[in-house]
């Protein structure tokens, strides 16, 4: 979570486009968001180049050389951050307008590359040099404050925060996943340099993005110092869907300024018959939208094949299925109804799983967990793709506490389930005999199927009723009168203190 002086700097640059008449929340989003971009190209080069020379590998930065502005050629080191944003403001603005928005938009000369689609059309919206100038002043002081944290996640913390400001409630669904909930799913699913990742409603790329960070974590060295394995990570390994152009240049940005050069992130309606994908993923990580209904003719045939239904929550499961290899995992969030909602539907999906595929565990979130912007009760489905079966017992897990207060506030608290869930989901041997009274504990799949493919914990998790002892009415009745009479006696005492 951010400090609050943090969220003060934020709240500060927020008056400062509001003051130079830029109101729209995702224009100052996109805005901020570009000129971030900026700055992380900077950094990013200057890192880049650093881990050349402790790895001995050859380095060309992207400022190298010179560039066409116009009728000008202007030096490549000029477009850098730490280099206009010392100069005057008049000067800065000129740089910005006709130098660094031309630079960043051409990048990529690929323009089937997921950052040149989402970038061809990117407009700076900021109207003065002296409002550009102070958003940039603003920016680094909040740079500066992140960088003093001691919290690792708190650019993270400062994006979703930027991102909270959009109050369009048909938009938050699509992004305000927790972090810690994000990087506690990558953490149970543990992906590998091998793995094609996939979020077919990415909003923001914030389940990739996390997928990138632990790869680079466990698997520094075999990622960057094989060829293999780096192109692989650079340009096949993530791929996100979503059908708003705003979110997609956002998430396309947000995963080039954590080194993912270029990922595969396209404007895709994924429950029509515009997505093909079909047996393509080892590994999808997804919050996908629950909108409500749809109009089947709107959905792909090949899901309603598996199940006829209008719901977007089923709709995505029964894509995930055809979207994952033989092998391949999924972990999903889930509305609750999912878990034990009693229409043909819901029950036809997740028979789907339990008979014809492996269901590996299910996690029950408390309802507070996407508070402020919702107050849904959630869980977590994962799953592996076998195409004949394989559950044999599944892991339940009732998580209490995420860390954070359960109301709007989202304080942060002693109480996390969060290590303990992802320690118990990779030693499963350890959760074998487990009473069913404990957090975690394993349901045999004939239990499953002789509840109707139930999958609430509620169902088989038992409550520990401990006797209370009570004393008999007539000694609560004795005790009463005890104090009557004291208190009697106290009256009188000051009865006569008050007549001397």
């Amino acid at each position: 979570m951010l400090t609050g002086e943090l969220k003060n700097k934020i709240d500060g640059l927020w008056n400062i486009f509001a003051a130079g008449g830029l109101t729209n929340p995702l224009d100052v989003i996109e805005q901020i968001t570009y000129l971030m971009f900026i700055r992380d190209l900077d950094n990013v080069d200057n890192v880049k180049s650093k881990e050349s020379i402790m790895l001995g590998t050859a380095f060309n930065s992207i400022f190298d050389g010179e560039f066409h502005v116009g009728d000008k050629k202007i030096d490549g080191k000029q477009l850098k951050w730490s280099s206009f944003r010392d100069v005057p403001a008049a000067n800065m603005y000129e740089i910005v307008q006709i130098g660094v928005f031309p630079f960043i938009k051409g990048l990529h000369i690929d323009k089937n590359s997921a950052y040149s689609k989402y970038m061809g059309d990117a407009l700076l919206k900021i109207e003065t040099p002296q409002l550009l100038s102070k958003i940039v002043d603003s920016l680094d002081e909040i740079y500066e404050l992140v960088k003093k944290d001691q919290n690792k996640d708190s650019k993270g913390d400062l994006y979703e925060y930027l991102l909270s400001k959009i109050s369009t409630s048909g938009r938050n669904g699509q992004f305000r996943t927790p972090r810690h909930i994000i990087r506690m799913m990558v953490e149970m699913m543990a992906p590998k340099p091998q793995d094609t990742i996939c979020d077919p409603s990415c909003g923001t790329s914030g389940f990739l993005v996390s997928a990138g960070e632990y790869l680079k974590e466990k698997y520094l060295e075999e990622i960057f110092m094989n060829a293999k394995n780096k192109e692989h990570y650079n340009n096949e390994m993530f791929n996100g869907y979503d059908m708003d152009r705003t979110m997609l240049r956002i998430g396309a940005m947000n995963m080039m300024t954590h080194g993912i050069e270029n990922p595969n992130i396209e404007y895709r309606d994924s429950l029509s018959d515009q997505n093909i994908d079909n047996n393509k993923y080892s590994m999808i990580l997804a919050n996908p939208p629950f909108k409500g209904s749809l109009d089947y003719d709107i959905v792909s045939t090949d899901l309603l094949k598996v199940t006829k239904t209008k719901k977007t929550e089923i709709l995505f499961l029964t894509l995930f299925l055809r979207m994952l290899k033989v092998g391949g995992r999924c972990a999903s969030i889930v509305p609750d109804g999912v878990l034990f909602g009693s229409s043909t539907a819901h029950k036809d999906i997740r028979k789907e799983i339990i008979e014809n595929n492996r269901l590996e565990a299910v996690i029950s979130m408390p309802s507070g967990v996407f508070k402020p912007y919702a107050g849904v009760s959630t869980g977590i489905l994962i799953f592996t793709k076998t195409g004949y079966g394989g559950t044999n017992k599944v892991w339940f897990y009732d998580m209490q506490a995420d860390g954070y207060s359960l109301d709007d506030k989202r304080a942060p608290v002693k109480e996390n389930d969060i290590k303990d869930i992802v320690e118990r989901f990779h030693n499963p041997a350890n959760e074998e005999g487990r009473k069913r009274t404990n957090k975690s504990f394993l349901v045999d799949k004939q239990d499953i199927i002789d509840n109707g493919y139930d999958l609430s914990i509620n169902k088989y998790k038992k409550i520990e009723y401990v006797a209370e002892e009570y004393p008999q009415p007539m000694d609560i009745l004795k005790e009463i009168q005890d104090i009557e009479m004291q208190i009697t006696e106290g009256l009188k005492e000051l009865e006569g203190m008050l007549n001397e």
